[in-house]
């Protein structure tokens, strides 16, 4: 149904939001963000990538494969033998990424709410210039905790 391919879309927007760490981006540039979200884009695509071949040698669909777990196994893969590597070598990373599958999880309900994570400084809910000239009088504010 239309849910279930939105609730889907949700969470690839999570993984790349979340997972990939995309969250804030820490360029100042329009163009720099712009090529920052492309890099994002391409790391997902190559997970996503990892993970159909996975699941394509053990007969799976990739959703049933964890993108965290494909994403760990990749990194970790990497830093033993980069530029390195051989369909034997391949092959295995491929099955150690088949073997971590996502339990069923038939209809997902979600509120279409934000929850804002805790943050160590309050918003800014005032004129800049009014909390620059209060900062001057009264010092920074303590950290949220």
């Amino acid at each position: 149904t239309l849910y279930q391919d939105r609730w889907q879309i949700e969470l690839d927007l999570r993984n790349i939001k979340t997972t990939l760490g995309m969250e804030i981006l820490s360029c100042r540039t329009p163009a720099m963000a712009e090529k920052e979200i492309w890099i994002y884009l391409l790391a997902y695509n190559l997970i996503r990538l990892l993970m159909a071949q996975a699941a394509l040698l053990a007969d799976l669909l990739p959703r049933q494969l964890s993108f965290k777990h494909t994403l760990q196994l990749w990194l970790s893969w990497r830093r033993g033998d980069p530029g390195n590597y051989d369909d034997e070598k391949l092959g295995r990373l491929f099955i150690l990424i088949a073997q971590q599958q996502v339990g069923k999880r038939p209809g997902r309900i979600e509120p279409r709410a934000l929850k804002r994570r805790a943050k160590s400084f309050p918003l800014l809910i005032k004129h800049r210039h009014a909390a620059r000239e209060e900062v001057r009088i009264n010092g920074h504010p303590k950290k949220l905790k």
